[in-house]
């Protein structure tokens, strides 16, 4: 289950996600795909993909319907390796 304390290391694919760039504006959408550096989220049937580490993410987490605020720094890393390494608290 994904928790607050542990979506940073969880599968962020399927996730509802409102992005706000390094230039204020705020996209709403779903994560389609997520590269080291990037994350793609479909708007309204089209891709966008977002730098991570310019952006800030909140991610609504399923079950608890609850938004969950994650700077877009402590997510650079390929899904599979971030699942696996340490990470500072955040």
């Amino acid at each position: 289950m994904i928790t607050p304390q542990n979506l940073v290391r969880h599968e962020l694919i399927g996730l509802t996600v409102l992005v706000t760039d390094h230039a204020g504006s705020r996209t709403k959408g779903r994560v389609v795909d997520e590269s080291r550096n990037t994350l793609t989220v479909d708007v309204s049937g089209f891709e966008k993909k977002f730098i991570k580490d310019q952006c800030v993410f909140r991610f609504l987490l399923p079950v608890q319907m609850k938004w969950v605020k994650v700077d877009g720094r402590v997510i650079v890393a390929r899904p599979e390796d971030r699942i696996k390494k340490k990470l500072k608290p955040w």
